[in-house]
């Protein structure tokens, strides 16, 4: 799960008109899955039991007090307004009658008279917020919800869930001119101690909480919800990270799991650097599609790039704006038209802007994924992915093991090789907090079915991943879906195939034939 796993704020930059959108308050980054070659030794996993725990009547019998969404501005829903609550869930769920903290949700209600129950989103981040993403998302699912009540949520440290900002905008700012593909020791001793300022900066801001938002956390107040909307099942849907929080969520609790759709499915048996490797094969995939469509020969335009990132290390680019366009947000402004192909045409015009010594067009490009707006403020999706995932993640690769690996980094992919390689340094380095597991542990013997949804041109969570998600649910259970497109997730994309599927098992209970494949 590195700086590239996401789906909000991806879907917003590419498939907001068609109803698949982030909040324009949320940005940052998310989603992660295996990429091709070897597939890496098993990790320890996790040793939290599943089960659930035994909870005071308070929380499990409290009533949602659904009102008016402040959040956003009372955006008008197909059968009515949309509503939003609090939900009270332990802040640490090992004393599950301590200190409470609030979880803001937002829903609509179903349309139509044959109602199934409530049907859970989560969009994926880490970090997303689900109360800002599921307005847009309704005309994306508008087939589910005549018999399904759509909710979302602001997990844990996102959002109006106690949600964590880390650093001013004046320190973000100044935090990107820190190079991270440091060269020399002074660059590398600025990049480690930036990304060391930012964890102390989580936890001044964070205090307790800290400790406890990690994705377990989250799977239990999830079951949680399940109980308090009067639900015997869990119904959900999770894309990007969202489907690792599922698969957490069946072992937790795989009696629970009613109709899940996992889409953009993260590879649950990778560790940091096996996170970071499937990311430089997916992006360099996407990349290679992407010059294809142009008619590039893939080297040739792989070494183009290349090269145009070696000279912003030397000398950035300047822009009409002002501020410069350093190697760093070139890489950052390349990622994001990769996440939806209908983004490609400006990745071409940015490309050859850059080339002819105007970094403009890169920059608004990574102005968007960073969710920065014209004033100079920026969200803070970033801010909770990196709680959230440095308190999951429990190897920290040390500078110099970055180092030792840098040449199979770039080798896997010449144009974010070196990045995805030093950020397994940089992420969660001198992290307030340790880390809770290497991978998780997501085996769920005995339950449902659960449908997982791989695209083969996935460039943050490579089509590779829902395979081993299947094979880590166990035997009967993980049923395995692939669409050949491009971006990033399948359902909602442009596949007929992909979405009546999908509604045919949410709404029916269908389960498709394991390794059923939509185009070609």
């Amino acid at each position: 799960m590195r700086r590239f796993l996401r789906w909000t704020a991806a879907v917003a930059a590419g498939l907001l008109l068609a109803g698949c959108g982030g909040s324009p308050d949320e940005g940052g980054h998310g989603g992660e899955g295996k990429g091709t070659g070897s597939t890496p030794p098993p990790a320890p996993r996790s040793t939290a039991a599943p089960g659930p725990t035994a909870l005071p009547s308070s929380l499990t019998s409290q009533r949602l007090g659904w009102g008016r969404c402040e959040a956003t501005g009372n955006a008008s829903a197909p059968g009515g307004a949309w509503q939003c609550a609090t939900l009270k869930v332990p802040l640490d769920w090992s004393e599950p009658g301590g200190r409470t903290i609030g979880l803001s949700l937002i829903r609509a209600r179903a349309t139509g008279d044959d109602r199934i129950g409530s049907l859970l989103f989560n969009f994926g981040g880490p970090g997303g917020s689900g109360v800002s993403t599921m307005p847009y998302f309704e005309q994306s699912v508008s087939s589910l919800h005549e018999r399904y009540d759509l909710v979302s949520w602001d997990p844990r440290g996102v959002g109006g869930s106690e949600g964590v900002r880390c650093r001013g905008d004046r320190e973000i700012e100044a935090a990107e001119a820190v190079d991270a593909t440091p060269d020399t020791p002074a660059e590398e001793k600025a990049y480690l101690q930036d990304a060391a300022d930012f964890g102390q900066g989580c936890r001044q801001a964070t205090g307790p909480l800290l400790a406890h938002v990690s994705t377990t956390d989250t799977a239990r107040d999830m079951d949680l919800m399940r109980q308090v909307l009067g639900d015997d099942e869990l119904h959900y849907f999770g894309m990007s990270y969202g489907t690792e929080l599922g698969g957490v969520y069946a072992h937790l609790f795989p009696r629970q799991v009613g109709r899940v759709v996992l889409d953009a499915v993260v590879d649950p048996t990778a560790d940091t650097v096996g996170h970071a490797e499937n990311q430089a094969r997916g992006f360099q995939r996407a990349f290679d599609d992407y010059l294809e469509s142009t008619g590039q020969d893939h080297g040739q335009g792989s070494r183009k790039a290349a090269d145009l990132l070696k000279r912003l290390d030397k000398k950035p680019l300047p822009t009409s704006s002002g501020r410069k366009l350093t190697e760093t947000l070139a890489v950052t402004g390349i990622i994001l038209p990769l996440y939806s192909e209908s983004n490609w045409p400006r990745l071409t015009s940015a490309l050859e802007s850059a080339e002819q010594g105007d970094g403009s067009e890169l920059l608004a490009l990574a102005d968007e994924y960073n969710d920065r707006d014209a004033s100079g403020r920026y969200g803070t999706m970033t801010h909770s992915q990196r709680v959230i995932s440095c308190l999951d993640e429990r190897q920290r690769p040390t500078p110099a093991e970055t180092k030792r690996r840098l040449a199979e980094f770039e080798r896997i992919s010449p144009v974010f090789g070196d990045y995805l390689g030093w950020d397994t340094a940089g992420w969660c380095h001198d992290w307030p907090v340790p880390g809770q597991y290497d991978t998780p542990e997501v085996g769920a013997p005995g339950a449902a079915p659960v449908l997982l949804v791989g695209n083969t041109g996935d460039p943050a969570t490579p089509y590779e991943g829902a395979r081993r998600m299947a094979d880590e649910l166990g035997r009967g259970v993980g049923v395995e879906l692939t669409w050949k497109g491009e971006g990033h997730g399948a359902y909602g994309s442009g596949s007929d195939c992909v979405d009546s599927t999908v509604d045919a098992y949410l709404l029916n209970g269908t389960v498709p034939k394991d390794g059923k494949v939509c185009g070609g």
